[in-house]
């Protein structure tokens, strides 16, 4: 993270701002389980439910989100009197929110997404059909809004009745007001600040289909017509998301004719949800407490990324940024400090990925693997052979750089969290000591090749081996380099 993404961070823990959140509040239900077999009666998986979690969901997560972070968060929205309802409500005030906002309705279920998951892979998802709300419901929901004082008003409108009718009446006095809609040209009339379009709903907006090609050609068109996106939503500034591709700040805020753009880490689907809901939470909590808008938005990025890793509806809390800030990013680590810091991410439910080598003469093999490691979990370990080791393995002459020259280079790579360095010819006791989820080696390798299998196999940990990247390694560089021949 940026020195300036690191003062976003600890300006929002030092600001605790206010701010209401108004939307659309949906429960989220996962049920975890496994499917071994088909039903008798229809070519249909049966599974076996083993687990169940009910997590806010829409505008609710965002509010979830922002109390996480230490903002003082207040919900406005409409709750059905079922079930589902009393569980969203009881799942905000546990979590922080005010709720004296809600509005609850007999006359209106409570939006329920219940998506079923096997193994990694969600297998199905119900969505509940719309209901509108009554008259009476929207009424009292707009009074209650109405004056309310708040550092920013965050609204999240996925779509209902409710909030067509909202943007219609519906006048924040807040000084920051951010929407994140799946049409945000109906908020057009109040004039928002930032609103924060995915590529889809972006293309919607311009009347023009949703865009194929690479983030650099989507965001070219996004670009050229950012004149024509701002008068449309009415924003002074907006930033379009594109989902694994990072987000594109566009508006009188950008640093640039081509706009501020943020890089995510690339990670393999999994069953997550709720990331966007993340990203506007911090960008409205640092944008309230003070934050440029650029600055916001790399804190958001950050946050995002974060939450991609974790299964369910996922949320970021301070404690989680301050931890990427802090966390010694960058920083070589002995092997005690090390264990330390994986007991505190385990403690958070952090998934933790290993990995080792000699890393002489970083190439693109290295990094290309070191990125897929970091796709694999939450934070990721490089042990580096000490400089006897490496004379040992690869011969007198080597190594060429240092370890604290090895371990400083591979320290600032953004995709690795932690480096330290071993002395002994294998990594097993490390391993033992840290019990990493994922052990990770390069595509040069096989499974019977690495001695450290069975210490990894042995407490029921993961290995993986990486793709392999021809033609580069760092002996063939440094022949290269030797005989001068390219």
């Amino acid at each position: 993270m940026s020195e300036a993404a690191a003062r976003v961070v600890r300006g929002i823990g030092e600001r605790k701002p206010t701010i209401a959140v108004f939307g659309d509040l949906l429960l989220d239900v996962w049920s975890y389980g496994e499917a071994s077999r088909l039903a008798r009666e229809a070519p249909a998986p049966v599974v076996e439910v083993r687990t169940r979690r009910e997590a806010p969901g829409g505008a609710a997560n965002a509010a979830v989100n922002l109390a996480a972070l230490g903002a003082r968060t207040v919900c406005f929205g409409i709750v059905g009197t079922d079930r589902a309802g009393q569980t969203l409500l009881r799942c905000l005030k546990d979590a922080g929110v005010g709720t004296q906002g809600i509005v609850e309705s007999d006359a209106v279920p409570t939006p329920v997404k219940h998506r079923v998951v096997c193994g990694e892979q969600v297998l199905l998802r119900l969505d509940d059909a719309p209901t509108p709300a009554p008259a009476d419901a929207v009424d009292r929901l707009i009074e209650r809004a109405d004056g309310i004082e708040a550092d920013a008003v965050l609204i999240g409108d996925y779509g209902s009745s409710t909030m067509a009718i909202a943007a219609e009446r519906l006048r924040p006095a807040a000084p920051l007001v951010v929407v994140d809609a799946h049409d945000a040209t109906r908020w057009r009339g109040i004039r928002p600040d930032i609103v924060t379009p995915n590529a889809s709903e972006a293309a919607a907006a311009l009347g023009i289909d949703p865009l194929d090609g690479d983030a650099d050609d989507r965001a070219a068109v996004f670009t050229q017509r950012s004149t024509d996106l701002l008068e449309r939503t009415g924003a002074s500034s907006l930033i379009v998301t594109l989902d694994h591709d990072g987000a594109l700040l566009l508006g009188p805020q950008r640093p640039g004719p081509q706009g501020h753009r943020t890089h995510a880490h690339r990670v393999a689907e999994k069953n997550a949800s709720g990331a966007g809901d993340t990203f506007v939470a911090v960008l409205t909590a640092a944008r309230a407490s003070g934050a440029s808008l650029p600055d916001a938005m790399d804190a958001a990025q950050v946050a995002a990324d974060i939450v991609v890793h974790r299964p369910g509806t996922a949320v970021c809390s301070l404690d989680d940024l301050v931890a990427r800030v802090d966390g010694v990013h960058g920083t070589t680590l002995s092997a005690g400090e090390l264990q330390q810091r994986v007991q505190q991410h385990r403690a958070r439910g952090d998934r933790v990925v290993f990995t080792n080598g000699c890393f002489d003469v970083l190439h693109r093999g290295h990094t290309t693997y070191l990125r897929q490691a970091k796709d694999l979990g939450d934070v990721l370990i490089v042990a580096v052979n000490d400089d006897e080791t490496v004379r040992r393995l690869k011969g007198p002459d080597r190594p060429v750089n240092s370890s604290r020259d090895r371990a400083d280079v591979l320290a600032a790579l953004e995709c690795v969290d932690y480096v330290t360095v071993f002395t002994d010819p294998t990594p097993i006791g490390l391993i033992g000591a840290l019990r990493p989820d994922v052990y990770v080696k390069g595509g040069d390798y096989t499974a019977e090749m690495l001695e450290e299998a069975a210490a990894v196999e042995a407490y029921g940990g993961e290995i993986v081996l990486t793709d392999y990247v021809p033609d580069h390694s760092t002996s063939g560089i440094v022949e290269r380099i030797r005989t001068g021949v390219a």
